[in-house]
């Protein structure tokens, strides 16, 4: 599946007015210029910085932030005061714009030229004022947005910005993401389920049915020559059990996962799909559980649920957006078994079948198992153990009167060997421990599925969350019971305030 950075824009909106006069306007627009350019050329930034000129009118104002609304390739504007704007005349651009906002706090001089600085340079250059008049006005718009201080050549800085762009990336992509459900929520679950009509409104998710007969077609149309190539991948790819080479007993099973995975990916390219589920007992027509096609899929970028689980599904394909071309990879994963051990306590990470190999540590091995489970008899799966380090888990639950996303960060730690578990997995330890980061999830209602990342932060979900305007409970190293059942508490009555207000 496509996904480039370079495809995208982000537009760049700097604010001052006529008081000073032409020429200031002119020096402020040149500095913005050379600004961008040199945001531009760091190297530090995922995507392209547009400069659409200096605003100085609630006219102009209102004129690019509606460009930038009805043009897809930006994904987010960022603002910045050179001088004194008056904030007066953001208030209908702001109110009409609907995409991501970066308010960036910063100056083109670094320092204060201390020893000829007078009134012109003062007039001229008034972030420390024109900021905190934009800032009011946004704040008192109730605009959702993300503040950066910093100098605008620092590392630090384009590090935020940057942090926030990958954001922006998905939040784009997430607008227009088609999940296909291969079958409904599965057992009377009720965790993985919500309103698809809100997610929707909220998230930009369009979730769609497809009966799985739809789908053997597509499989069954699979020719020997693209099998054969696809293996051929496979060996290049992967170790392969002994009874599953080519002319042993097993191999038969490798080359229909084969088929499935060709299938399912021109299935999904004709619906323009970017993630899916599937279920069990939803397997007519079918070989086996599309598990390996599955962990396939998901190193390229689909989005995954399984059991109908698509919230999971769509954010395991955003959170690949955030994290694209960064190291240590993603993946679905669900909580299996747990493992007392004192201090070292955890949780054993699994599934069935459908792990994403971007996380293994070592060379991942396909074999092909019974699965005991519905109808999916018997599979080939792609077995191996994720590497070690810290990451996050994430989920997105539906409260009722709203969405909420819980991220734990965690610490994956290495497992003993589990010769008789033929599964990949994962064993990790949540912050700030066992205890209390297992029962602050819990407390909050979060899945037994999630969307598991190496490589994208918790800032990347705060920020998710802040553009989405949804909530947000954090657990991580300061996160204590007594608090974080007080965040709930405290959450509940800002949501239904902010219900009343709107």
């Amino acid at each position: 599946m496509e996904f480039k950075f370079e495809n995208l824009e982000v537009w760049f909106i700097t604010g001052a007015q006529l008081l000073y006069g032409g020429d200031a306007v002119v020096a402020v627009d040149a500095h913005s210029n050379e600004m961008v350019k040199g945001l531009n050329d760091s190297g530090n930034l995922p995507v392209k910085v547009v400069y659409k000129g200096t605003a100085n009118s609630s006219a102009e104002i209102s004129e690019i932030m509606r460009a930038a609304n009805g043009d897809t390739k930006c994904v987010g504007m960022i603002t910045w005061m050179h001088t004194f704007s008056p904030a007066k005349m953001w208030i209908h651009g702001l109110m009409d714009f609907k995409k991501p906002l970066l308010h960036l706090h910063t100056q083109y001089n670094e320092e204060i030229p201390w020893a000829t600085m007078n009134m012109d340079f003062m007039n001229l250059n008034q972030s420390a004022h024109g900021d905190r008049e934009f800032g009011f006005i946004t704040s008192r718009l109730r605009k959702p947005r993300k503040v950066v201080v910093g100098y605008w050549k620092d590392k630090s800085t384009h590090a935020k910005i940057a942090t926030w762009m990958r954001v922006c990336a998905a939040w784009a992509d997430a607008q227009n993401m088609r999940v296909i459900r291969f079958g409904d929520n599965m057992n009377n679950v009720a965790v993985t389920d919500g309103d698809k009509v809100e997610a929707e409104i909220r998230l930009g998710y369009h979730v769609d049915n497809a009966p799985i007969a739809k789908l053997v077609p597509y499989v069954n149309a699979v020719s020997d020559t693209e099998i054969d190539a696809l293996i051929a991948e496979y060996e290049r790819l992967y170790d392969f059990a002994d009874d599953c080479k080519k002319g042993a007993e097993k191999h038969i099973s490798v080359r229909q996962a084969a088929a499935q995975e060709i299938g399912l990916r021109r299935f999904l390219e004709d619906k323009g799909a970017k993630a899916f589920t599937t279920s069990f007992d939803e397997l007519e027509g079918m070989s086996q559980l599309m598990g390996f096609a599955s962990q396939r899929l998901m190193a390229e970028g689909y989005g995954f649920g399984a059991e109908g689980d698509w919230k999971t599904a769509a954010l395991v394909r955003s959170m690949w957006v955030m994290g694209k071309g960064l190291q240590g990879g993603q993946s679905f994963l669900e909580d299996y078994t747990l493992n007392f051990a004192g201090a070292d306590s955890a949780i054993l990470q699994s599934h069935m079948l459908e792990i994403n190999p971007e996380i293994a540590k070592a060379k991942p091995r396909i074999e092909v198992h019974f699965l005991g489970i519905g109808d999916a008899g018997v599979c080939a799966r792609l077995i191996f153990q994720a590497h070690e380090g810290e990451g996050i888990a994430a989920t997105i639950v539906d409260m009722g009167s709203r969405f909420r996303m819980i991220v734990n960060e965690v610490k994956v730690i290495e497992p003993k060997a589990l010769p008789k578990l033929p599964v990949a997995c994962a064993l990790w330890i949540p912050e700030p421990n066992f205890e209390v980061g297992a029962g602050a999830w819990i407390t909050a209602g979060g899945t037994h599925h999630s969307s598991f990342s190496f490589s994208i932060t918790t800032e990347m979900m705060e920020d998710y969350a802040e553009i989405a305007d949804i909530e947000m409970l954090m657990i991580d190293k300061q996160t204590t019971i007594r608090n974080f059942k007080q965040d709930i508490r405290n959450n509940e009555v800002y949501y239904m305030l902010n219900k009343a207000l709107r």
